[in-house]
Order: structure tokens, then C-alpha cells, then sequence
């Protein structure tokens, strides 16, 4: 019996998601987790970001740090409940792009780095 899974076309496509946080620190210790955990291949971690949002009737802004991260929509469900789970804010941003064309060998070392690739281990 052949027990090998091969991942749908749908799962393999590239996806990036944008998460904000309050911190560098913080969003560093996240992007950590979710690469050991498989869940994304790397995060680009931009501190300083100003986000201007409403918020329980009133107008803030703060000084977030804005997380890139690079996935497979295969990973989204299993990423999407992790971010919740590590995310110190009530309603964490969690927006996903399709990722339309990239470098095939770029676009593969995501893949493998996520599991998709991966042989058995």
C-alpha cells in the first residue's frame, strides 16, 4: 500500500499573509514558532509601522510591527489557528494574497520549507 501524500495543485500555490503586532520582540518570537512549526517558510519582520484604525468607537493609532509571511494554502487553516493561539491582540490582522508568479525554485524552496516537498521524516 502506497501511503505517500501528494499535496492538490491548490494546496502547493504560494500564498502571503500580512499579520501586525505591537512589537518587534514579540512578532520576532511568533515568526520563530511558526517556521520551526513548519506552518511558514520565513517572515519578513517590518518594525515601525504606523497603523491608524478604529477600535471600540474611537480612532487610535500605534506603532505595530507588520510580519510578511510566506505559506501554501494548504498551511492557511493550520497557520491561521496558530497566529490566533500565539497573538497577543483579541482580533489579530490575518490577510492573505494569492501569490499570482514568482521564481520556480524560490516558489519550490517555499513549498519544501512548509512540507510539501518533503520526503518521509
Amino acid at each position: 500500500m502506497n501511503t505517500t501524500r501528494t499535496a492538490s495543485p491548490a494546496a502547493e500555490r504560494a500564498r502571503v499573509v500580512f499579520v501586525t503586532g505591537p512589537d518587534l520582540a514579540t512578532m520576532r518570537d511568533i515568526a520563530r514558532a511558526l517556521v520551526e512549526e513548519r506552518l511558514i517558510a520565513c517572515a519578513n519582520l517590518l518594525g515601525e509601522a504606523t497603523s491608524v484604525y478604529r477600535w471600540e468607537g474611537s480612532v487610535d493609532e500605534e506603532t505595530e510591527c507588520l510580519a510578511i509571511l510566506k505559506t501554501t494554502a494548504g498551511r492557511l487553516p493550520a497557520l491561521e489557528a496558530r497566529v490566533a493561539e500565539l497573538h497577543p491582540y483579541d482580533i489579530p490582522e490575518f490577510l492573505v494574497l494569492p501569490v499570482e508568479q514568482g521564481s520556480e525554485s524560490y516558489l519550490g524552496w517555499v513549498r519544501e520549507s512548509v512540507g510539501l516537498d518533503a520526503g518521509p521524516g
